[in-house]
């Protein structure tokens, strides 16, 4: 999970020497990325949740008739999006940022990752099915390759090595590309080897499986798209107080991302070990998976949220040199540590519920409480009563206690067992 967020990192590393205006560009462009790629990522928890189901249910055919699926549901869902916001990226980064010059850097970039969103969604596709049936090493293997693969491509193309033209920005984007490109066509190689051609490439998709994985798909791709887009409008709240609280902002949001890796790879097996059970008709087995898997991530957040919690001022020390800007940001840190450990058990036990096919509730409980409460409060407190920072970190822990609390009770009393009656069919 930490491979996730290190393309965006690399990129911006690589091109830090062309100077602010293309690290800018790198940023927005980047930024923008994730939040399209979002409109898909349910691809990834729909397969990998019923691909576990029948793996628990011993339905070899099944099984890679969801792998086909997800292939075919991946086409029908990236073309259209690729066809749809490839004209309009100029307009995407101008909603974001109205300085000419960063926009014209950044748009050659934004549209390779927008052409690259078929290989985003097949490699999605993949990893759900490898993880549904335990395999999660070759995910491992294939991510570090992608993005080794990432390093050297991009930086040939930033710089033009090779005798290759020099493209800047825009290489990093090519680079990426390539890159993803890459990964889908190991991941093929590897999943024909395993299966063989006619065990999914040439199976003719089932109509039920393809409905399930419609269903799973789509509330979970909307959640995670509001939820990316939710963090725009953060950045957006914080940008009315005072470049100093957008700094500190910045780093506090970057640290608590890294920091909640763990949990959303429990999270992950989580998705597999309740579809699982449920595959195998254990309910009970399914219940005890997600209550345990919660309670390891929260004790392993908590291993990592206490160093940072009582070494807050050097570690803010690490990425900023104004002593304001440390002074600022030591409470919001010390917040940020601990609403961590309280979210982990929410992020679990929310992909537990998508593992067992709940995911139209966890998007309403998400996107109620992150739109209806967190940032309607966040503007009021922060901006318009000019509290500052500090209000909007503290707005932000009592959300995260109340987003934790119904997801734990949501699963105390069993409310997915409703979904769990609708699984799949072998």
């Amino acid at each position: 999970m930490l491979s996730q967020s290190l393309i965006n990192l690399v990129d911006s590393a690589m091109v830090g020497a062309l100077g602010s205006t293309a690290l800018a560009a790198i940023g927005i462009a980047g930024y923008t990325a994730f939040v399209i790629t979002a409109l898909i990522l349910g691809l990834s928890s729909a397969v990998q949740s019923t691909t576990a189901f029948y793996y628990g249910a011993q339905c070899n055919s099944s099984q890679r008739n969801t792998l086909n699926a997800g292939l075919i549901l991946a086409m029908v869902l990236c073309t259209p999006l690729i066809l749809l916001i490839y004209p309009f990226s100029h307009d995407l980064l101008g909603c974001i940022n109205q300085n000419g010059a960063v926009i014209e850097l950044a748009e050659p970039y934004l549209d390779w990752r927008i052409i690259g969103l078929l290989a985003v969604g097949f490699n999605l596709v993949f990893r759900g099915y490898w993880n549904g049936v335990h395999h999660s090493k070759i995910y491992l293997k294939i991510i570090v390759l992608i993005h080794l693969s990432n390093i050297g491509i991009s930086y040939i193309l930033i710089y033009g090595l090779l005798g290759l033209p020099a493209l800047g920005v825009e290489g990093a984007g090519l680079g990426t590309f390539l890159s993803l490109c890459l990964g889908t066509l190991v991941w093929l190689i590897y999943s024909l080897k395993q299966l063989g051609a006619e065990a999914f490439i040439w199976l003719r998709p089932r109509s039920d499986i393809l409905k399930i994985l419609i269903s799973r798909t789509l509330p979970h791709s909307l959640q995670q798209t509001l939820f990316a887009s939710g963090y725009l409008v953060l950045f957006w709240m914080i940008g009315q107080i005072d470049a100093l609280s957008v700094a500190v902002g910045h780093i506090l949001v970057n640290l608590s991302l890294l920091m909640i890796l763990p949990a959303v790879g429990l999270g992950m097996a989580a998705t597999s070990l309740v579809g699982r059970s449920l595959g195998e008709k254990d309910n009970q087995a399914a219940q005890d998976w997600g209550r345990d898997v919660a309670k390891v991530a929260v004790i392993l957040l908590l291993l990592i949220a206490l160093p940072l919690a009582f070494l807050a001022e050097p570690v803010l020390g690490l990425f900023i040199i104004e002593p304001k800007g440390i002074e600022l940001g030591i409470v919001p840190l010390q917040l940020t540590a601990f609403m961590m450990v309280i979210d982990a058990s929410a992020i679990v036990l929310t992909q537990a519920l998508l593992g067992a096919g709940a995911s139209k509730m966890v998007m309403q409980v998400s996107v109620t409480l992150q739109w209806g409460l967190f940032l309607p409060l966040a503007f009021v407190f922060g901006v318009y009563l000019g509290f500052g920072l500090i209000a909007i970190w503290s707005v932000q822990l009592i959300y995260r206690c109340l987003n934790a609390s119904v997801f734990i009770w949501l699963w105390h009393v069993k409310a997915w067992l409703v979904h769990a009656d609708n699984s799949p069919k072998t």
